[in-house]
């Protein structure tokens, strides 16, 4: 199909991810339809329409809604961002949406480490994808879920692992473990492209980047002129065990990245199991893959 032909339907459009989603899809000639909840604040409409998207609005609570604001498209993309009464509860109503519908496609919010290969129950925000994921195989639709590591951009100050003040690299393990990251707005493009792609398999796996605590180490190291060092508090079973504690004194149950959450995410990098492999990023060649290096120098410059 044209690009130029394509309507493709964006949940979680007024987020930053879903943001970028809507911008790289206008930038590549699609028509975007930003499905927005009634209390959206005009300003998060305003800068969609500036966009280029047209403004659907519609109320998870109404199925009509929903169903009105996916038809005529052929993809419908989530970047929803939530627990579970949104990663699961909120699209199933919109895969639903979408099926009665009858749009060909659904791409979901999924944009992590491959959480199919990890142990159930380990990590809450992967458990309730894998959740969804179950739900959305069982559906009448085509789906392609893009997975894409941790993003890069919070390398800057929300995943403390590249700590410049202390210059030092902090993780648990073996500091050679490769983990991948891709920024936002990489994941943005590359979640566009396969939007537009008519056929695309269940899963896609990208990294814009893939490397160990050593080699942030030695990044860090060159860009500040300062040698940074390793910090490890231990191995991943007394990460683990860590992170049981934490959740058991500061449960935090309705917090999307409450402090063990992060570091669930952290270990699951750390450990190796929830590798990228094998990595479709030459699928779509118009896409500039920014390294690690290249955020870390970028923030710098900012900062």
């Amino acid at each position: 199909m044209p690009k130029d032909r394509a309507t493709i339907a964006v949940a979680g459009a007024s987020g930053r991810l879903g943001r970028l989603v809507v911008a790289s899809l206008v930038e590549r000639g699609a028509n975007v339809r930003a499905i927005v909840r009634p209390a959206a604040s005009p300003e998060n409409i305003g800068q969609l329409r500036r966009l280029g998207a047209a403004i659907a609005f519609a109320d998870y609570a109404r199925a009509s809604e929903l169903v009105e604001a996916c038809t005529g498209a052929d993809c419908v993309v989530s970047a929803l961002a939530g627990l579970r009464e949104v990663i699961v509860d909120a699209q199933t109503l919109l895969l639903d949406a979408a099926v009665k519908a009858k749009v060909a496609r659904f791409i979901p919010s999924d944009y992590c480490i491959d959480y199919t290969k990890l142990t159930p129950g380990n990590n809450r925000n992967l458990d309730v994808r894998r959740e969804f994921s179950e739900r959305l195989n069982n559906a009448r639709i085509s789906a392609t879920s893009v997975l894409s590591g941790m993003f890069a951009d919070l390398l800057t100050g929300q995943a403390p692992v590249v700590l410049f003040e202390k210059k030092r690299i902090f993780f648990w393990g073996n500091p050679d473990q490769l983990m991948d990251f891709t920024t936002m707005r990489n994941t943005a493009e590359f979640t566009a492209e396969a939007a537009l792609d008519p056929v695309t398999p269940r899963f896609l796996r990208v990294a814009g980047d893939q490397i160990s605590a050593r080699g942030l180490m030695v990044v860090a190291s060159e860009l500040t002129g300062t040698q940074f060092k390793l910090l490890r508090p231990g191995g991943l079973g007394a990460f683990s065990f860590i992170i049981k504690v934490m959740r058991t004194l500061m449960p935090a149950k309705n917090d999307l990245y409450p402090p063990w959450q992060g570091m669930q995410y952290l270990r699951d990098m750390l450990s190796g199991e929830a590798k990228l492999t094998p990595l479709d990023n030459q699928r779509y060649s118009e896409i500039k893959w920014a390294t690690v290096q290249e955020v870390l120098a970028e923030y710098m410059v900012r900062a």
